[in-house]
């Protein structure tokens, strides 16, 4: 399955001159913890970074710094990771594991900003597909008792 079929394509987007303040205000109000900040390019919007709730609670409050005074930009990561919409799961999954992210944006083949995939939404997917198994099991009793009474 690719990771363009199960993200989430409704993504809270912010520029990087957003200041912190308005970011943790733009979190509570979509009620998500992430923003993916993003620059225009040719009217789409592509992806340069990710501020996390946790980014502004250890860069920000646990500091001491004042939150008005620093934007996004200067506190989302260093480096930007994205999976694109026609990489399979697993292979998103090991990209995240290898980068050591819980969230990461899903562009398309010009890296345009598509959805973002999160480690809910494959646990999400794990549980149904883990569900669908034990459902499999259970039928496979059933029928083999309904054969052979």
């Amino acid at each position: 399955m690719a990771v363009g079929e199960i993200c989430n394509h409704v993504v809270v987007t912010a520029e990087m001159t957003l200041s912190v303040t308005d970011a943790a205000q733009l979190m509570r109000t979509h009620h998500v913890g992430d923003l993916v900040v993003v620059e225009e390019k040719g009217g789409r919007k592509h992806p340069v970074g990710i501020v996390t709730d946790r980014d502004i609670v250890v860069e920000v409050v646990a500091a001491g710094v004042n939150a008005d005074a620093l934007n996004v930009g200067d506190i989302m990561g260093p480096d930007m990771a994205a999976v694109r919409e026609s990489d399979g799961l697993f292979e998103a999954l090991r990209h995240m594991r290898d980068k050591g992210v819980r969230r990461m944006p899903v562009v398309d083949g010009a890296g345009g900003l598509v959805g973002i995939l999160t480690l809910d939404d494959l646990l999400s997917l794990l549980a149904e597909e883990l569900t669908e198994l034990a459902k499999l099991v259970s039928r496979e009793r059933q029928r083999e008792a309904a054969v052979r009474t």
